[in-house]
């Protein structure tokens, strides 16, 4: 499995949201995706995911480029946004089976892919409950249930834990260390032991541009304390560089 962002760049007018961006992912690896507010990560994980498109630049997943071939770049990629709209009136089950469909899953590998997300993600006791009665939590993992269904190449997920209480935090951790046999995965996150918990590498942005890729080790270095959070401050502005 290859992946690659190639010089990403949006404009908004004379606003650059995110410039020259490049990076490569690895089979089997985790990525932690980290930068400020505002600083452009989910614009870009838009434009990886091909929801929008970059100004300049390119997205290919083994070779496949995600301007000149979307449909077939998007089938190797499973995206959980941070706030995703979910037919509220649908059951778990029935919502689930719907994204198969979208998904192009029939007949027995639909309901096995449904029944598997189903399982991975802990919604057993409310499959046949509606979406809109359940908690922030319960809606977070029927989101995620529908970005892993079809296994695939790439794992790009928006704040993964957001709004869950530490239980389902270690479960969708446990999650994503399993999913990393199958997935490459990017993980946004704000919060910083997210990073420390399931991430190999750390990608960090500020004011749309790269200022760190390199292992969790090599960015802990970065500060004599060896404290994520301090180096985050430095490398974001809100603190000085050693």
């Amino acid at each position: 499995m290859t992946f690659s962002a190639e010089h990403l760049c949006k404009h908004y007018g004379n606003k650059k949201s995110v410039e020259d961006l490049s990076f490569s992912l690895e089979e089997r690896s985790v990525l932690g995706f980290i930068g400020p507010n505002g600083a452009g990560k989910t614009t870009t994980m838009r434009m990886l995911c091909g929801i929008m498109p970059p100004s300049s630049g390119d997205v290919r997943i083994n070779g496949t480029s995600i301007l000149h071939n979307l449909v077939e770049a998007k089938r190797q990629i499973g995206y959980l946004p941070e706030n995703a709209p979910l037919y509220g009136n649908m059951t778990v089950r029935s919502f689930l089976t719907y994204c198969g469909r979208m998904r192009g899953l029939s007949g027995g590998t639909l309901r096995a892919a449904v029944g598997t997300s189903i399982e991975q993600c802990a919604l057993e006791t409310v499959e046949c409950e509606e979406i809109e009665s359940l908690s922030k939590g319960f809606r977070r993992r029927v989101c995620l249930a529908q970005a892993i269904m079809h296994k695939p190449q790439v794992l790009v997920m928006d704040e993964p834990t957001d709004g869950l209480d530490p239980n389902q935090k270690r479960e969708i951790r446990t999650l994503i260390r399993t999913m990393r046999e199958y997935s490459a995965i990017i993980v946004s996150t704000h919060i910083l032991e997210e990073v420390d918990a399931v991430c190999d590498r750390v990608l960090t942005i500020s004011e749309g541009r790269k200022v760190f890729d390199g292992t969790v080790s090599e960015f802990r270095a970065l500060s004599p304390s060896g404290r994520l959070d301090d180096v985050f401050a430095m490398l974001s502005g809100g603190g000085t560089r050693p």
